[in-house]
């Protein structure tokens, strides 16, 4: 080891076939926990149960999941999950690493993802912390009930370890162990009740890591192994939804989808138990929502999840099931909040919450519907609620930056895309606003390389596409500015933004029809009273006075409180 290096605070074994996903973590955690602050410890219980769950952790923050039976725990944890753990645990050791120090950790070639993403944010996040990795074995330790499922044979326990990785977000786990239950040691007797287990969770775990064609293949190897009408029926619905969600909207197929998925319900309509009906019948109706709303029948998709409300306050025994009608109401709201019905949709919210207060993303689902219907302090209380009920969740101070900015608070908008991107640089959207925030301030470099780093994870994307136009519009390379804007509405030409920017640049250039052209397809998409004021700028300078009064005077009506469009106005 070099000697320039800070002292040896930990040595780890990442190897994850003998300490599972987050074998040098959990290691790490181990030596840290005992001398960190109380206040630390607990401000991070979630992320340090996640990581360590042997450890003497208080349980101050949880979900309604956690405490059901797991045949209740419906909810699959976000591919993001386990970035957020990483992203939290972080926040606990830059707390208790006081001095600079090293953690050397051992088997790096053998890590499981979820603990490569902690190390990776360790080391962009925990300056004191010097990490250390080689892929040559260490003194490593060793957990019995990792090293037994990689024992050829040992198969006692491989349900557990793939509900365990899926439940915590470890979908390449998960994925991982689940083939190798199935294909390399048969853990368990195909269509039995731990085989089936297994096979699920392999094929959501595979759809999660957007390797649907896997999940589809795995599926039909199943599918060929049951004549059971339940699970035929699972299965129908879990193709089904591969084929709605998939990655990639060339391959997602609603029709096939549609097929599927009654498949699934007319099995399930005839199984014998009513409490066992109501859930699996009302599970498929809720898919089938999603796909006709995806089609184009919102009214449809409702009255399917209003079928699902129903089959469970009819015949489910009160109290049962709790988080499949959790999420039944909070799908109904978002039908309720597409059509219009707010008020609906927010009980529908309040009820999802006050259901399961520790689940950040009905949080951020009310707080947008509060920011459409102009609460936004009730909005920000939402959105704060989800940033304290788990793991560090980007979305939330995105969301709060956009509320900020449009109350003028442009330091605190700036503020938290920060922090958003800190959490994850590779955060698309952030990245777009808060290169528009920063072209707006005049720091031209840092927002070209927001635009450029966007560009970089999503080419062609139209928003980042008309940030990178701004940012070069306002920073002087015009034929830069003019070809971004030019490609952003050859790839969205219904994108309001870049028909406004180019108008903005051409009326920059002294080409006022143009810049009136292009702004008058601006007004046309979104009328917005900046819009109508850069219209009524343009009309101006063309000596179309009259058209730019009534601009102006309509700009004043949507924002009466915008003293530029006032003066013009005046002036």
């Amino acid at each position: 080891m070099p000697a320039d290096i800070p002292p040896v605070l930990a040595s780890a074994g990442a190897d994850r076939r003998l300490g599972g996903p987050y074998a040098a973590a959990s290691a790490l955690a181990r030596v840290l926990v005992p001398r960190a602050p109380l206040a630390a410890v607990a401000a991070h219980d979630i992320e340090l149960r996640a990581i360590a769950p042997d450890l003497a952790v208080p349980v101050l923050r949880t979900t309604l999941t956690e405490t059901l039976p797991r045949d209740e725990r419906i909810l699959v944890p976000a591919p993001q999950r386990t970035l957020r753990v990483a992203n939290g645990f972080a926040e606990f050791v830059r707390e208790a690493v006081t001095e600079p120090c090293t953690f050397f950790v051992t088997s790096y070639a053998e890590a499981d993802p979820a603990d490569r993403e902690v190390i990776d944010v360790l080391v962009r996040r925990v300056p004191r912390l010097t990490v250390v990795t080689c892929d040559a074995p260490g003194a490593e330790a060793r957990d019995e009930f990792w090293v037994g499922l990689w024992a050829e044979g040992d198969a006692a326990r491989y349900r557990e370890a793939v509900e365990w990785c899926q439940e915590r977000g470890c979908h390449e786990a998960a994925v991982e162990l689940g083939r190798r239950a199935v294909f390399d040691v048969e853990a368990a007797d195909p269509d039995t009740d731990d085989w089936w287990a297994i096979i699920h969770a392999t094929a959501i775990g595979l759809g999660s890591l957007k390797r649907e064609e896997e999940a589809a293949e795995l599926l039909a190897y199943a599918r060929a192994r049951t004549t059971d009408p339940l699970r035929q029926s699972t299965l129908a619905y879990t193709d089904a939804m591969l084929l709605t969600r998939h990655h990639d909207p060339e391959r997602r197929d609603l029709e096939a989808a549609l097929g599927l998925v009654n498949i699934g319900i007319a099995l399930c309509g005839l199984l014998p138990d009513r409490e066992n009906r109501a859930v699996k019948l009302g599970f498929d109706l809720n898919g089938k929502a999603l796909i006709q709303a995806r089609r184009g029948l919102p009214d449809e998709a409702l009255a399917l999840v209003e079928a699902a409300i129903e089959l469970a306050d009819r015949d489910l025994p009160e109290g049962a099931q709790a988080v499949h009608r959790m999420v039944l109401r909070a799908n109904r709201a978002q039908l309720l909040a597409a059509r219009g019905d707010h008020g609906a949709a927010l009980a529908d919210l309040d009820a999802a919450i006050g259901a399961d207060p520790g689940y950040p993303d009905y949080y951020i689902d009310r707080g947008n519907l509060l920011v459409r219907l102009g609460r936004e302090e009730d909005a920000l209380a939402d959105y704060e609620a989800a940033m304290k009920a788990g793991p560090p969740f980007p979305e939330a101070y995105y969301n709060r930056a956009e509320v900020r900015f449009t109350r003028g608070d442009h330091e605190g908008a700036l503020a938290d895309l920060d922090y958003a991107l800190e959490l994850d640089p590779g955060f698309v959207d952030a990245l777009v606003n808060r290169a528009g925030l920063l072209a707006a301030r005049g720091e031209y470099g840092r927002a070209r390389a927001d635009a450029e780093a966007g560009l970089a994870a999503d080419p062609g994307n139209p928003y980042l596409l008309c940030a990178l136009g701004q940012v070069e519009s306002d920073g002087g390379d015009v034929a830069r500015a003019w070809a971004a804007f030019e490609e952003a509405l050859r790839r969205a030409p219904s994108l309001a933004a870049a028909w406004a920017g180019r108008g903005m640049l051409a009326y920059e250039l002294g080409k006022l029809e143009e810049a009136i052209a292009d702004l008058d397809r601006a007004v046309a998409l979104s009328e917005e009273p900046g819009l109508l004021f850069n219209r009524a700028l343009a009309l101006r300078a063309a000596g179309r006075e009259r058209e730019a009064v009534a601009d102006l005077t309509r700009a004043l009506e949507l924002d009466p409180d915008d003293l530029d469009i006032r003066l013009a106005l005046t002036g």
